[in-house]
């Protein structure tokens, strides 16, 4: 597949499009957190799954799971973890691990089988630490990742960054991404075009892509 006139295999990372942050009565809603924004790309989120389905683009939903027992939780190893994060964290438990809190939200999920291995929980930030996503991109020859979801400051680019640093190529689709705050979300877009890789709207990449032929079909290993 071409991009940008190279020769590239990539797939998609779909990071944290779950309840608790993007539902109305999830845990960010009920902290209060504006989750508009999040809302507001969610459309362009269901396009790029829709176009790399499509095109035998294999696809990664990242989803943050904290266990019911808070063994796992940013509190336990950070001491000195600032202070806006730790007050949320000790708030509200959640994305724990079984409630509908930490599942992908309904529009994303009705084509996704949460059992199949293309679903990978994360316990930290990073789509890549602790889990067995590079594996799975190194077995299928992925050489460039095209990165969205929540939130563009937190996990989206502390995923991407790891990306670059392992070697891959890095889109990152600027608007199938949200952050709680304007000015972040403006600096992760700028600190991406400067130092990391692409940043393409979704028009762009569906303009450029829509008209490829697929993918070999590796897809069939993470059809859904």
């Amino acid at each position: 597949m071409l991009l940008k006139g190279q020769e590239v295999h990539p797939a998609l990372l779909v990071i944290d499009v779950q309840n608790c942050f993007m539902s109305e009565g999830g845990s960010y809603d009920i902290l209060g957190i504006n989750i508009s924004d999040y809302n507001r790309v969610l459309p362009n989120i269901c396009s790029m799954v829709s176009l790399c389905r499509d095109k035998g683009i294999p696809i990664f939903y990242m989803m943050a799971v904290r266990e019911p027992s808070g063994v796992d939780l940013l509190t336990k190893t950070h001491k000195f973890l600032p202070k806006p994060r730790e007050e949320r964290i000790e708030s509200a438990p959640i994305c724990v691990k079984g409630t509908w809190d930490a599942d992908i939200i309904d529009s994303i999920k009705k084509s996704v089988d949460t059992s199949s291995p293309n679903v990978i929980i994360k316990r930290r930030d990073s789509a890549f630490f602790g889990t067995e996503l590079d594996k799975k991109l190194c077995d299928l020859k992925v050489d460039t990742v095209i990165i969205c979801g929540v939130d563009t400051s937190i996990c989206v680019e502390t995923s991407l960054r790891d990306a670059f640093n392992l070697g891959y190529d890095v889109v990152l689709v600027s608007d199938a991404t949200a952050s709680m705050d304007a000015k972040r979300y403006e600096c992760t877009l700028e600190d991406v075009r400067n130092f990391f890789g692409l940043v393409l709207d979704s028009k762009s990449l569906l303009k450029e892509v829509g008209q490829q032929v697929p993918e070999k079909d590796y897809y069939h290993l993470y059809r859904k």
